[in-house]
């Protein structure tokens, strides 16, 4: 019985929902021939923006097959301009899929032109849509055009990702721009590692001959290490420095940051002063309109007065760890022996940001009071107002004193998600200090003693990391690029495992010559 209401079904399917169900059965085989032929044999030709996108995203996939690669791009043509009427109005994935087939074809001008006319049809750009003009313009060695699609991307909010990235290295590399190399060696620093292949096009070109001719003189010492300080440390972006060939090696870095090959220290790369302060005003604006304003700039105004802190302790955060909620659990203790751990550490004094609610409750205990005294005499206590969170104080804070802010929270609920996470994730790496109490010992875990980003030093020496993950990071592989002249003396590094020592035994088959 159900089989025949189920014949009954099929056989009752118009003729457009017939049609609909065999191009989506095409679509998700991705079976060309069979779309071509459903096609053909239609008796309507023209179609739904929603169907034509079917058909387009079928001629984008069958470019990958050289048999159906050329008939691809001329059906997807010639259906595009058959319905490109003046009632027709394609949307981003229609565009996006011509896009390819122009670039398929070579033709990476009208894939541009593709792509900027989105904002025609008052639709919301992505990246998908320019990548194959810019891609199709790094593969013919059109740098300029390449780099005109990208300062486009850019004028459209959008930021490009690796794949992108290293068409456009690759080709500043193939034409000898000594600049724009540099200045992409930069942009994959936001990259935790490139792939093996943007790997490869960063060797070709320190093993070039115009790697090897680029040199910038006339710098001052003190000039290269204060632009480090700005940038927050890991690079400089001053241009190449040093002279002569370079020297490549695959290597390893050991725990506390120095580098098996050639004995450089890398470190933990900081957010740089611009973006420290774009981002204490962002967190002060949001907290302003959420927070009672008066409230936040009385901590804003105390703060200015009170800058000495190199650490904030996240009060209720450390308190509440392990405890019983529904008891009401918070430990003094645990919050004790964090700030006399960091004091230890320091000799100074953590900020501890906590409710002012949570401060009268420890001060009507008998047995913490005296502790909870001790601390505000020393200034050591920030008290929250009523009905405010918490969050926005500890945070701000610690992004406007530049310290350490010891907290387990992960910072991912909606108020941290509405600063966005472009740089917030480099600043928690630098500044987040973790803990854990095992059977009441405690245990603080201080930021990485390096950052998994590509560095560049005042030496003008280059350290690359591979990406992927590794059961350890003492394994992961580095690129060593540095120059001769600076390798020749000081201590030898103690790699810790075999696998750091079998790098840099197979460092000399990487050398350049």
């Amino acid at each position: 019985m159900n089989h025949q209401n189920t014949r009954r079904k099929k056989q009752k399917l118009t003729p457009e929902a017939q049609f609909r169900a065999t191009l989506d059965l095409c679509s998700r085989t991705k079976d060309f021939s069979a779309a071509v032929s459903l096609y053909e044999s239609s008796a309507s030709p023209t179609l739904t923006l929603n169907n034509l996108n079917s058909f387009l995203y079928i001629c984008s996939n069958a470019l990958s097959n050289p048999e159906t690669r050329d008939s691809a791009i001329n059906f997807g043509f010639n259906l595009f301009h058959h319905h490109n009427k003046e009632n027709f109005k394609p949307n981003e994935a229609t565009l996006t899929a011509m896009a390819r087939l122009a670039a398929a074809k070579g033709d990476g001008d009208y894939a541009f032109e593709l792509a900027k006319s989105v904002k025609n049809y008052a639709v919301a750009p992505k990246l998908r849509t320019y990548a194959p003009a810019l891609i199709c313009f790094c593969g013919s060695g059109e740098a300029d055009k390449a780099y005109e699609v990208e300062e486009h991307v850019k004028s459209v909010g959008l930021h490009l990702e690796e794949p992108e990235l290293a068409a456009l290295l690759k080709v500043s590399v193939e034409t000898g721009r000594e600049n724009k190399v540099y200045e992409y060696l930069h942009k994959l620093r936001t990259l935790r590692g490139v792939d093996e292949s943007t790997m490869e096009i960063i060797e070709s070109w320190f093993r070039g001959k115009k790697a090897a001719e680029v040199e910038l003189v006339s710098l001052d010492q003190d000039q290269v290490k204060e632009a480090i300080m700005k940038n927050g440390g890991g690079w400089h972006g001053l241009g190449w420095l040093g002279k002569g060939e370079w020297v490549l090696r695959r290597s390893s870095i050991t725990s506390d940051g120095r580098c098996c090959a050639c004995r450089e220290q890398l470190v933990c790369v900081d957010i740089d002063r611009a973006e420290t302060e774009k981002f204490a005003q962002s967190v002060a604006s949001l907290a302003m309109e959420r927070e009672v304003q008066s409230n936040f700039k009385e901590f804003q105004d105390w703060l200015d007065q009170h800058s000495e802190y190199e650490s904030v302790v996240d009060g209720a955060n450390v308190g509440l760890y392990q405890q019983n909620f529904a008891e009401g659990g918070f430990s003094i203790a645990q919050l004790d022996d964090v700030v006399k751990e960091v004091h230890k550490g320091s000799q100074k004094w953590p900020l501890v940001v906590l409710h002012k609610k949570r401060i009268r409750s420890l001060l009507e205990d008998v047995s913490k009071r005296k502790l909870i005294e001790e601390w505000t005499d020393q200034g050591l206590l920030y008290g929250t107002p009523y009905g405010s969170n918490d969050d926005w104080y500890w945070l701000y804070a610690a992004v406007k004193l530049k310290c350490l802010l010891v907290t387990n929270d992960e910072m991912r609920d909606h108020i941290f998600e509405l600063l966005g996470s472009n740089f917030f994730f480099r600043w928690k790496e630098r500044h987040q200090v973790r803990y854990t109490f095992m059977k009441g010992n405690l245990k603080l875990t201080m930021p990485p003693s390096y950052s998994l980003v590509i560095q560049e030093s005042e030496k003008g020496w280059w350290h690359i990391p591979l990406a992927g993950e590794v059961s350890s990071e003492s394994l992961r592989t580095w690129l060593c690029v540095t120059r001769p002249g600076y390798c020749d003396t000081g201590k030898e590094i103690t790699c810790n495992n075999d696998r750091q020592l079998d790098h840099i035994n197979g460092s000399s088959n990487s050398e350049s010559s």
